[in-house]
């Protein structure tokens, strides 16, 4: 080894003869760390979209029709008897 290969080396190189490595900084590992996890929501996020059992719109109705519902199966918002109140008005002397 001559003197102008050791002028030249760089900490990386000096370190790497002893087996060793410089230490990764915060900032470093935070980056990576929500790479990974970035990389890992849109991998989820596709295969269950391939993975679902129907289609979009027939998902988001089935949504809808069970948060109008509350835990007994009744309809949000029914009467004791189970009909839902409508919001048209009944002819008059007509009973539901």
């Amino acid at each position: 080894m001559k003197l102008q290969d050791i002028t030249n080396m760089d900490k990386d190189d000096v370190l790497g003869m002893l087996g060793l490595e410089a230490r990764r900084s915060q900032s470093n590992r935070l980056m990576t760390t929500l790479g990974t996890f970035g990389i890992g929501l849109l991998v989820g996020a596709g295969v269950a979209l391939l993975l679902a059992p129907t289609a979009g719109s027939a998902l988001r109705r089935d949504l809808r029709a069970k948060l109008r519902r509350d835990g007994r199966g009744d309809t949000v918002g029914a009467n004791s008897d189970g009909a839902v109140p409508s919001n048209k008005a009944s002819p008059a002397g007509a009973t539901t």
